[in-house]
């Protein structure tokens, strides 16, 4: 599952100085010559990969992909993003005041760790962003795999804004989400 940020940055020949973006494609401090950069248009960065998490997919397909899932691409709003991000806001805070306790497990291998022990109400957080089932979906239990994955969300959501002045993002710079299963 990834959450790609597109940048265009072609430069066109009406372009002033001031207009013209400047690239250097090099590859083990040499110049990759097969790569002509006046003839980048866009940058792709990938700044969202989950696995797994079938709740965010979920979301994304009935709030971005009209609900239809077929592996395709398609565009995401500043708004959705933000929508997402405060959604897992919101459960984030939920898990967070429902903490009863925690309990230590012991390892077969590796470090001991920490459980953290929770009383949450399972119909609150499927309202709010349900777990669904299929092949290679993961777990569907409103867990501490849930809990990280929203915890996760955030910060990538957070992490793909950074820099930009999204309350007035131009036609330059837009989101799109894809999953491969």
């Amino acid at each position: 599952m990834y959450l790609s940020k597109r940048t265009y940055v072609k430069n066109w020949d009406h372009n002033g100085p001031e207009g013209k973006h400047t690239f250097t494609a090099k590859k083990g401090g040499k110049k990759m010559k097969h790569v002509d950069t006046k003839r980048i248009s866009t940058i792709i960065e990938e700044v969202g990969y989950w696995r797994k998490a079938n709740h965010i997919h979920s979301w994304f397909v009935n709030k971005v992909q009209d609900g239809i899932d077929e592996c395709q691409t398609a565009h995401v709003s500043v708004d959705q993003l933000k929508e997402l991000r405060d959604t897992c806001q919101t459960i984030v805070d939920y898990f967070d005041k429902s903490v009863v306790g925690e309990e230590k497990i012991k390892a077969t291998y590796g470090d001991d760790f920490i459980k953290v022990k929770y009383d949450i109400d399972e119909k609150v957080l499927s309202e709010l962003l349900p777990t669904t089932s299929g092949f290679f979906f993961g777990g569907t239990d409103y867990d501490h795999w849930y809990y990280n994955d929203c915890k996760e969300t955030i910060e990538i959501v957070n992490e793909a804004f950074k820099g930009l002045d999204v309350e007035n993002l131009d036609w330059h710079v837009n989101f799109e989400y894809n999953a491969s299963w």
